[in-house]
């Protein structure tokens, strides 16, 4: 494969679609797909065989819309229009009208022009919804693998890291790292085997913008790490994905075995000397394998249990070799940094946190779905202008950014930028891009409760803070939901908590407390109203080490490290 060869193959794609009367496209994402999208899809080719207008149209499956609490979605690529909740007779209807008529059917016809669409801007979603995103031919035609070309037979290496550095990237997975200068870092060891790993380990509850990602997008992927081990010098990638995004999986094996058989992963990359192959390691749904040294442990067949820090692993890791970790969205947004300037990029967002971020938007809220928006964005524009608000009856009460991890953000906070540093402000992270939306009628004290229970469980027991204390932390507030806590019981759940998140091993155990200390800042009346006369605290779990979470049981957690999720 040379740079020639690549731009014949996006013409003739090019050209390809242009003959075509119309393109429909349906969202073959796991959310529309679990919807019955695929009886839409099945509908629409039969209405358009019945009017001889199959070879005219072509359908096809892309990646998530957004809107996902309104699916199955499809798509008429001409004038783009947009239908929510289409089933199979209004797949029928949609040719017969739409295509054959020239009538849009109005009853499921969705106003692009408002927020939801408008106020986003699309980096690392710019392709879902797009193209197909089975087809690696639609993916060059729309610029892909360009930037990786580009960076082959062009940059150097220094050159390459030294354009994201100035972009202002940081990883998209936890505390923001800055991603040019941990590619640096790995570039500078010295070592004859470095190895390029993608976190794709998402486990926070309410999160799905690396699945959807992969699975709308899954070259993007591909060509953001080859173009990251070019740099540091890796010729071995791994992407660790959970077991439990099959579809992702599946097109992520089709995508890997589309850009070898055109020599874009495999040895000598556009006839140069760089040499690249990534291979799937799919893990078992360990919460605590998001942390970088567990997941590095994971893919060596090891239980994925944290390990001290330092050495990192862009000094000790895979095999004890250099390793650069970066998570799917950070790998998303290097190809358009390479084809559009750092400049373009450090242009969006505030100074120190640059670009766009992803949030899968849940909970409490009337739009539902997956989001990309600038950072510094006032939390108040995510939730009344592109989540629509609360539903009818009820008010804002909290939001919680950074999933088990992350804290509740209050009504008095709104108009808090969303970026790394302001959400740190009161209590809360980023992380890889959960925000759950609570209203009037969630109880904080239970909010507490829910995550506490979750990390609890995905403990993996290595370190006594996290595996004894997270047990004792949920006993408090099991008896105080209960109405039988007292103001001992109240102190004594703020002291372990501060404990806890100042004394485990790993990012887990440090955060695990984050939704427990915002709720007492910012709802502490909430648990005030529930106690009871002073009474000696008997916890509702066992608190013996012994039985105190899975430390002989099989790895748990995915545990969202806020350092490691670069």
């Amino acid at each position: 494969m040379t740079t020639e060869d690549l731009h014949e193959l996006a013409e003739k794609e090019t050209d390809r679609q242009r003959q075509l009367r119309d393109r429909i496209l349906y969202c073959a994402a796991a959310g529309c797909v679990s919807c019955g999208s695929h009886a839409t899809r099945d509908a629409i080719k039969k209405a358009l065989k019945e009017r001889n207008l199959e070879k005219e149209v072509e359908v096809l499956g892309t990646g998530c819309m957004g809107l996902c609490g309104e699916g199955p979605l499809v798509k008429i690529s001409s004038d783009g229009s947009v239908y929510e909740r289409v089933d199979e007779e209004t797949g029928r209807r949609i040719v017969e009208e739409h295509l054959c008529e020239g009538r849009k059917v109005g009853a499921h016809l969705i106003d692009t022009s408002q927020p939801f669409f408008s106020s986003q801007q699309k980096i690392v979603l710019e392709h879902c919804g797009k193209i197909n995103a089975e087809s690696i031919d639609e993916y060059i035609a729309a610029g892909g693998y360009g930037a990786l070309a580009r960076v082959v037979t062009e940059m150097q290496p220094q050159d390459v890291i030294e354009e994201i550095r100035k972009s202002g990237l940081r990883g998209r997975g936890g505390a923001g790292y800055p991603t040019g200068l941990k590619w640096g870092i790995v570039r500078k060891a010295k070592s004859e085997q470095k190895y390029a790993v993608c976190n794709a380990d998402e486990g926070d509850p309410g999160a799905f913008m690396d699945r959807s990602v992969l699975e709308g997008d899954p070259h993007r992927i591909l060509e953001g790490m080859a173009i990251a081990g070019y740099a540091v010098g890796a010729n071995q990638g791994y992407i660790y994905i959970r077991a439990e995004y099959p579809l992702a999986i599946e097109r992520l094996k089709l995508a890997i075995k589309q850009a070898e058989r055109l020599g874009l992963l495999g040895n000598r990359i556009f006839e140069s000397d760089f040499n690249f192959r990534i291979d799937l390691r799919i893990g078992a749904g360990a919460f605590v394998c998001g942390e970088e040294t567990a997941l590095l442990r994971s893919i060596q067949g090891r239980r994925g249990r944290p390990r001290p820090r330092p050495p990192y692993p862009s000094e000790v890791g895979l095999w004890g070799m250099p390793t650069l970790i970066n998570n799917v969205e950070t790998y998303a947004n290097v190809a358009p940094i390479i084809n559009r300037g750092s400049a373009w990029f450090a242009g969006i967002g505030t100074p120190k946190s640059t670009g766009t971020k992803v949030f899968a938007l849940a909970g409490a809220i009337r739009n539902t779905g997956l989001i990309e928006v600038p950072m510094g964005i006032p939390l108040r524009n995510i939730i009344f202008d592109i989540g629509g608000g609360t539903p009818e009856g009820t008010e804002f009460k909290a939001a919680q950014t950074g999933g088990p991890s992350g804290g509740c953000i209050p009504a008095e906070h709104l108009d808090l930028p969303v970026d790394y540093e302001s959400l740190a402000t009161v209590g809360s992270i980023m992380g890889s891009g959960g925000l759950i939306v609570m209203d009037s009628t969630s109880n904080m004290v239970e909010v507490a409760k829910y995550f506490m229970d979750f990390c609890m469980d995905e403990s993996c027991g290595k370190c006594i803070p996290c595996r004894v204390g997270t047990v004792h932390i949920y006993g408090l507030l099991d008896t105080i939901s209960r109405g039988k806590g007292t103001t001992d019981d109240l102190a004594l759940l703020e002291e372990l908590c501060v404990m806890v998140k100042e004394t485990s091993l790993c990012g887990l155990g440090q955060s695990a407390s984050n939704p427990v200390l915002s709720t007492l800042k910012f709802f502490r009346h909430e648990y005030t109203d529930l106690l009871s006369k002073p009474e000696s605290f008997v916890p509702s779990v066992s608190p013996d080490p012994a039985s105190a979470g899975p430390a002989d049981g099989p790895a748990a957690n995915d545990g969202h490290d806020s350092t490691t999720h670069a």
